[in-house]
């Protein structure tokens, strides 16, 4: 995990295959349930931020199935972390945007790609409300606590990312800046 005011550029030297993925990251405060509506969910959240997950892949193309990824633990790769914005003050206001905003996705300058917020299980609160539930039927895992930080999944399509680019966001419709992130 990175902070994005201190990463100035992120390697992507240790990856395989590198994609970007713009997310929506969350600070838990307090653990939630299953059972949480999305008023409900955003009291147990410290902050709200945006952000980048850099995922890859060790099968040439990004051709796996979902087994694959569970056999190499995965696709992520790094996070970077934008500015956290505290959710208590503002919670109408997220709890209003957080299902309804927009996203381009630029490289360089140019606009690669459109999302929005629907594109996570109708967006960031019911991907974490879908997370709460299917930790709360699996005997093994833990339920969320007080400090995680959890990713909601990308808001456009995953995107080849290269050394010497600089990717960059613009959203629309929810108290969050875009944010900009250079690649060594």
């Amino acid at each position: 995990m990175h902070d994005l005011g201190t990463t100035a550029a992120l390697s992507l030297s240790a990856f395989v295959e590198s994609r970007i993925e713009p997310e929506i990251v969350f600070g838990v405060a307090a653990p939630p349930s299953a059972d949480m509506d999305d008023a409900a969910l955003l009291t147990c959240l410290d902050w709200v931020a945006h952000g980048f997950e850099i995922v890859q892949s060790i099968y040439p193309r990004w051709q796996f199935a979902v087994a694959d990824t569970i056999a190499v633990n995965g696709l992520h790769g790094a996070l970077v972390v934008g500015p956290r914005h505290a959710t208590g003050p503002n919670a109408a206001d997220w709890l209003r945007t957080l299902s309804r905003f927009e996203i381009d996705l630029l490289c360089n300058g140019q606009a690669i790609d459109r999302g929005n917020a629907a594109n996570v299980l109708d967006g960031p609160l019911a991907a974490l409300r879908h997370l709460t539930g299917v930790l709360a039927r699996d005997p093994v895992s833990p339920p969320l606590a007080a400090g995680e930080i959890v990713t909601t999944g990308t808001l456009t399509r995953a995107m080849p990312v290269k050394p010497g680019e600089a990717w960059s966001t613009r959203l629309y419709g929810v108290a969050l800046a875009g944010i900009r992130q250079r690649f060594d």
